[in-house]
C-alpha cells in the first residue's frame, strides 16, 4: 500500500498553498493525500472550563477548513484520492505522529496565528525538527515552478546523503535538472585565512572539493542517468549560496543537520536559515 502525503490544515492561506503543492506532488507520486487538522483542546490552555459548545465550534470550524482544502486538492489534481482527518490536541504532535506512516509531510510556512514578522510558524519548525519522514515547508509566492531545477545542499554528512537521495528522486520524477551545491568556506576557521592567507592553495582546495562532490554524487548519477546535474562548488557559507540558487528553483533540499551539527541540535543552522528565508519550497530530510 502506498504511503500517503500528509498536509497540515489550519484554515490559513499558507496551508491552502501547501495543499496545492502537495496535490501536485501526490499526482506525480501516485500517492493518496491525507489532510489533517488538529483542534486545540481549549481546556488545556484556559484556567477555567469552557462550555462544551466552544469545542464543538472549533471542531466544526476544523471540518470546514478540511472541506475547503479537499476542494482545493480536487481542483489541482482530481485523480488523487483525498481523505480528511480531524484530530484533537497539539497540532505539531499530531503531525509528527502522522509522519511515521507517511512518505512526506507538507506544511505552510505560517499558520493562521502567524505574525507578519515571523517567517516560519512554530508548528512547521517543530515538525521539520522531529518528523519521521521528509518534511516540506512550502515557501515563496509561486507554487507552480514547473521546469525549474531542484537544488540540493551537499556536504558529505549522513543527513546530506539522505538529502541527495531525495533530491535525485524528485528531479527524476519531475523531469527537472538538479543543481548540487557544495559550499565549503565555513569548514576552515576564519582566523586561518587571516594568519596565513598566502599559505593556502585555493585552486587546489577548489579541485579537492569538486572531487569530493563528484564522489558523493557518483552512485546516484548511475542510478538516475537521465537527470541532468549541475555541480557547483563555492567558497561561501552554505545558507547564503543555497539561498542564491533557490531564487530560480522549484524545490530546495537540505539535510536536517550538516557535518558540523551538534548532537543536541535537531536542526542545523543552515536548514533553519533556509526554512526562514528561502524563496521556494524547502524539503528537510532526516538521515
Amino acid at each position: 500500500m502506498t504511503k500517503p502525503i500528509v498536509v497540515g490544515i489550519d484554515g490559513s492561506d499558507s496551508a491552502q498553498q501547501a495543499v496545492r503543492w502537495a496535490a501536485r506532488e501526490a499526482a506525480a507520486r501516485r500517492a493518496p493525500l491525507r489532510l489533517v487538522h488538529a483542534c486545540v483542546v481549549v481546556s488545556q490552555y484556559t484556567p477555567v472550563s469552557l462550555p462544551k459548545s466552544v469545542s464543538d465550534v472549533l471542531a466544526d470550524e476544523g471540518r470546514e477548513w478540511l472541506r475547503k482544502a479537499s476542494e482545493t486538492a480536487a481542483e489541482v489534481a482530481p485523480q488523487v484520492e483525498v481523505s480528511r482527518i480531524l484530530e484533537h490536541g497539539d497540532p505539531a504532535r499530531a503531525l509528527i505522529e502522522e509522519s511515521a506512516k507517511a512518505q512526506l509531510v507538507v506544511l505552510g510556512s505560517r499558520g493562521l496565528g502567524g505574525f507578519t514578522g515571523l517567517v516560519v510558524g512554530s508548528v512547521a519548525t517543530k515538525v521539520a525538527q522531529r518528523g519521521a519522514c521528509p518534511v516540506v515547508v512550502v515557501r515563496g509566492e509561486k507554487t507552480d515552478r514547473t521546469g525549474k531545477p531542484v537544488v540540493v545542499g551537499v556536504d558529505g554528512s549522513p543527513a546530506s546523503e539522505a538529502a541527495v537521495a531525495f533530491a535525485y528522486e524528485e528531479a527524476a520524477r519531475l523531469q527537472a535538472p538538479l543543481v548540487a551545491v557544495h559550499a565549503w568556506s565555513d569548514m576552515l576557521p576564519a582566523s586561518a585565512f587571516a594568519i596565513v592567507p598566502h599559505a593556502i592553495d585555493w585552486p587546489e582546495i577548489q579541485t579537492e572539493e569538486l572531487e569530493l562532490l563528484c564522489e558523493r554524487l557518483a552512485g546516484w548519477q548511475e542510478k538516475y542517468p537521465d537527470v541532468q546535474v549541475d555541480r557547483i562548488v563555492v567558497q561561501d557559507r552554505p545558507a547564503r549560496s543555497l539561498l542564491e540558487r533557490a531564487r530560480d528553483a522549484q524545490l530546495l533540499v537540505v539535510g536536517s543537520r550538516g557535518r558540523g551539527g551538534l548532537a543536541g541540535l535537531l536542526l542545523g543552522s543552515t536548514s533553519q536559515a533556509l526554512l526562514h528565508h528561502a524563496p521556494c519550497p524547502v524539503a528537510v530530510v532526516q538521515p
